[in-house]
């Protein structure tokens, strides 16, 4: 068997459909069912019993997907250890991102680290921090937004203040639609207490979006109100009336972190990134006085 088909049974176990398993790795559905039958055939018992719920792993499926995740671990121990002994810095570096740093920050960041580094290959997967956190261990180092990574060594990037952006401002008289987005429960809890604590304000949730750049959209053509981060403001949204968030008479912000276990950070590509990322202006001044 290859190393490939190791990591498709650990991939299935994980994502417990083949379909699910299809979209997250890019393979398709028939290549993946027609894999696991050859691998199943060549070993010559049942990995997976198919049921309405998705893939359960037999007795047997347990011990093979014990010794998948034995040799697709020492594998990456094998590289790991190769890579520290080579001089130049090189390899692969496996980022997971949260979609806001990914669209607005790290485009400058990897340019220069590429630049810097051109032997080394960046395999990049952005989406929701909570998305990212859920799938930490799949790479060498994560950034996201709110709550660092339990376990993790963590560098704090910057805090981003949050702001309510309007097209007109709003009172308590008068109900404004509140657009929101797709976030993580730490987030969204952040945000029920900051409305519940409104008394000069009142809002009815009438939209709620995939993400921050969509919001803003929406609230800039004037259907309602939306909270945003500083550092996704530009100059024109200053001209349209906001306010900074406070919880508790205290400004309100999220912090965001970059993550990564120790002995990965150890290895020289992600080591120099990690540099990079400290190194890195965040324009944390400019945010403190809007």
């Amino acid at each position: 068997m290859k190393l490939e088909d190791y990591n498709l049974l650990v991939q299935l176990h994980r994502y417990q459909t083949i379909r699910a398993t299809a979209r997250n790795i890019l393979i398709s559905q028939p290549a993946i069912t027609q894999r696991l039958k050859y691998i199943e055939e060549c070993l010559g018992v049942d990995i997976f019993i198919r049921t309405s719920k998705g893939l359960v792993l037999t007795a047997e499926g347990e011990i093979v997907l014990e010794h998948a995740r034995t040799i697709l671990s020492a594998e990456q121990s094998l590289h790991h250890h190769l890579l520290r002994s080579r001089e130049t810095v090189g390899g692969t570096l496996s980022l997971g991102a949260s979609s806001l740093i990914s669209q607005h920050y790290l485009p400058v960041i990897l340019q220069q680290y590429t630049d810097m580094y051109p032997n080394v290959k960046v395999d990049l997967v952005t989406g929701a921090s909570a998305e990212i956190k859920g799938s930490a261990e799949d790479y060498h180092i994560t950034i996201v937004r709110g709550e660092p990574i339990k376990g993790y060594e963590m560098n704090r990037l910057f805090d981003d203040p949050l702001y309510l952006f309007d097209t007109i401002m709003a009172d308590h008289k008068v109900k404004r639609p509140f657009i929101e987005f797709k976030t993580d429960m730490e987030y969204q809890r952040l945000i029920d207490e900051w409305m519940f604590q409104q008394t000069e304000m009142s809002f009815r949730r009438t939209m709620k979006v995939d993400q921050f750049e969509t919001a803003k959209q929406l609230m800039v053509t004037g259907l309602g109100a939306t909270v945003l981060p500083g550092s996704i403001v530009t100059d024109d949204l200053l001209e349209l009336p906001h306010i900074p968030l406070q919880l508790n008479g205290s400004p309100m912000s999220r912090s965001t972190w970059a993550c990564f276990n120790k002995e990965v950070g150890d290895l020289p590509q992600a080591a120099a990134f990690i540099n990079l990322l400290s190194d890195s202006t965040w324009d944390k001044e400019a945010w403190n006085v809007r």
